[in-house]
Order: C-alpha cells, then sequence, then structure tokens
C-alpha cells in the first residue's frame, strides 16, 4: 500500500471508531452505484464528470431539444409570430435526427413529455 493510502486508511479507522459516520443519511443501506461496465477504464472519470455536471452526449441533447421544441409548438397558437420559426427549427432538427439514423417516434404523442422528465432528471 501507498503511503498516502495508509495515511487515509488509518484516518477512515479512526473516525469509523469514534462514531464519525453513525450519523450520515443513507447510513446502513446498500450504496445506488451506477453500472458503469460499458464505459473504457480510461473514460470513467471523465465520463462520471460530464455526467455529475450535466452534459449530454450530442445525440441526447438534440433528442432534448427537439422534445423541447415539439412542447413550445403545441404551448403556442399558430397564429403567433415565432410559430413558423420554430416550427422550421423543429423540422430542421427532426430531419437531422432522421439522418443520423434515430427514430423521431418520441417526438409524437405523450412519450415526448415522458422522455423530456427522464432526461431532466439525469
Amino acid at each position: 500500500m501507498w503511503l498516502l493510502d495508509q495515511w487515509a486508511e488509518r484516518h477512515i479507522l479512526d473516525a469509523q471508531r469514534n462514531g464519525e459516520f453513525d450519523s450520515l443519511s443513507g447510513s446502513g443501506k446498500p450504496l445506488e452505484l451506477d453500472d458503469d461496465s460499458y464505459i473504457p477504464m480510461g473514460l470513467r472519470a471523465a465520463w462520471r464528470l460530464l455526467k455529475n455536471s450535466g452534459c449530454l452526449p450530442p445525440e441526447l441533447q438534440q433528442r432534448k431539444d427537439a422534445i423541447e421544441l415539439n412542447h413550445l409548438l403545441r404551448s403556442i397558437d399558430h397564429s403567433h409570430p415565432e410559430y413558423a420559426v420554430i416550427r422550421k427549427k423543429m423540422l430542421l432538427l427532426e430531419l437531422k435526427l432522421q439522418n443520423a439514423g434515430m427514430s423521431t417516434d418520441f417526438l409524437h404523442g405523450e412519450y415526448a413529455d415522458r422522455l423530456l422528465n427522464k432526461i431532466d432528471e439525469e
């Protein structure tokens, strides 16, 4: 064991003996760890950092943007001056997703709202 590892381990054991971990929230409950086994070892730290900061991969960000535009289109009147511009952006983004080989079925129906809520939770 490295010197730093030994030092840290000693401090952790001292804190355990003194009961400093007893009143922590979640004490005695199993940890809920993300399954990152599909991520290469060299990229796991960067992936976790980006995930914890709320960054999304480009394809998921485009999906999220498309859902938000779709929701906006449904919430404004067709006579609104910005409706045509937003509609064009929406159609362009939908074409980009389809050209990338992604299904755009999520933009139609209530699935879009549920997907947007799920993305926002993460």
